[in-house]
């Protein structure tokens, strides 16, 4: 039902009044749902805070995972113009190596694209599936009986509005405002990231490979817990980007702003940069499922407000892509979410995520990273286990030794853990 007190917002074609699913957040997450309930043919409305296109702070990286999932949607045509990324150029102590994509169900390439021209295609997608686009406008408050979202409450400068959904698919990105409403809550104990990039002029701007670089200095040369990034976008530019981890006992202190000016001097030659870094934006951002309260009965939080992030790199487009597809499935098979959504998240991301966790929270020793790295760069076999790794290219389904102690190693590790994933 619409709000008594204004009722002529009502009557305005973009605020409608009810929707089978209400989504919250246009990014890749969002917009995929909206996307594929669209196709369903339920009525759908995408709600945004923000009017596209907008950026947003990321590596605007896409793994070969994310490309995959990318094509699944429907917008392999999208893909088709953009950069095409073969794997990473690794580079530490001393020593460099291009590391291809490794085999994998997901296809030989990634690529590159900026958030800025992302989430406007996707949403834009999901818009000429049928998907209801409301910009501009904010989710603030639900109303809830007998423990389901009846409505929801929408801002939009002065206006205020309420519409009724039957269900709510929360994709509000690494704050969820909605989500932490709704009783999200972020654990710190587990390996978090905090990353700034920004956008430098390049030479190498069409370079197939993505740069990597795992000793990460900064501007007194100590060494720190996290690593830089290089990765081309075509169109004359290159995304330059610097991320540590930390945890609540050992936060990450640095300034990052002085660390990527600091890291984009380092690389400036080896990347042909032939200007200052530009647009210079960072973050903080859960991973590993670090989140408990992602479902109610007719709710689920997905993508980045799930915490659905790798947190050996900080990846997540794919994981937006892949929960957005997991989230509408479920809309037909159950009546209630509130468990049903967090097992299917454990079964799904669980291992891999405490396994990365654990991995992760090692990495926050500065002392830990060269005692890892500095004979692992040395490995060409080594390496290209540490990229399928960071690349989330492993799945359940894979059965190879690799990624069946990986899966163990997460398993063992979800069992002792005080806080397993998504609980």
């Amino acid at each position: 039902m619409t709000s008594a007190t204004l009722p002529d917002v009502a009557d305005r074609p973009d605020l409608p009044p009810s929707a089978d699913l209400l989504v919250v957040g246009a990014g890749p997450a969002g917009a995929a749902a909206a996307a594929h309930a669209a196709r369903r043919g339920l009525d759908v409305v995408l709600l945004d805070a923000a009017t596209f296109p907008r950026d947003k702070t990321c590596g605007d990286g896409l793994t070969p995972r994310a490309h995959s999932a990318m094509r699944h949607l429907g917008m392999g045509d999208f893909l088709a113009d953009r950069p095409t990324i073969r794997g990473l150029e690794l580079n530490g102590w001393g020593r460099r190596q291009r590391v291809p994509w490794p085999s994998s169900t997901f296809g030989p390439v990634g690529s590159a694209v900026s958030r800025w021209e992302l989430d406007d295609a996707i949403r834009r997608f999901a818009v000429d599936l049928g998907a209801h686009m409301v910009e501009g406008a904010k989710a603030v408050g639900v109303q809830i009986t007998g423990g389901r979202i009846e409505s929801v409450t929408l801002t939009r400068g002065a206006e205020r509005a309420q519409i009724a959904v039957r269900n709510v698919i929360v994709a509000d990105g690494v704050r969820s405002g909605l989500g932490k409403s709704l009783g999200r809550e972020w654990h710190r104990d587990t390996a978090y990231g905090v990353a700034a990039r920004s956008y430098v002029a390049s030479d190498r701007a069409d370079d197939e490979w993505m740069g990597s670089h795992l000793e990460l200095r900064g501007p007194d040369d100590e060494l720190l817990p996290g690593y830089g990034w290089v990765f081309p976008l075509g169109d004359g530019l290159v995304n330059v980007g610097v991320g540590a981890l930390a945890t609540s006992r050992r936060p990450a202190s640095m300034a990052l702003r002085p660390v990527l000016e600091h890291y984009a001097r380092m690389v400036g030659d080896e990347w042909s940069l032939t200007a200052p870094p530009q647009r210079i934006a960072s973050a903080l951002l859960p991973m590993g499922g670090a989140v408990s309260g992602v479902a109610g009965a007719n709710w689920m939080l997905i993508g980045d407000a799930a915490a659905c992030v790798n947190p050996l790199n900080g990846e997540g487009i794919d994981y937006a892509l892949e929960t957005a597809e997991l989230a509408v499935a479920m809309l037909d098979d159950e009546a209630d979410f509130t468990a049903a959504w967090p097992a299917l998240l454990r079964r799904e991301y669980g291992p891999v995520f405490a396994a990365a966790r654990r991995a992760a929270g090692l990495l926050t020793m500065p002392k830990t990273v060269p005692v890892l790295g500095r004979p692992g760069i040395r490995s060409a076999a080594l390496m290209s286990t540490v990229v399928r790794v960071m690349g989330n290219l492993l799945t359940p389904d894979d059965t190879d030794l690799i990624a069946r102690a990986w899966h163990s190693a997460g398993r063992s590790t979800a069992r002792v853990e005080s806080r397993p994933p998504f609980s």
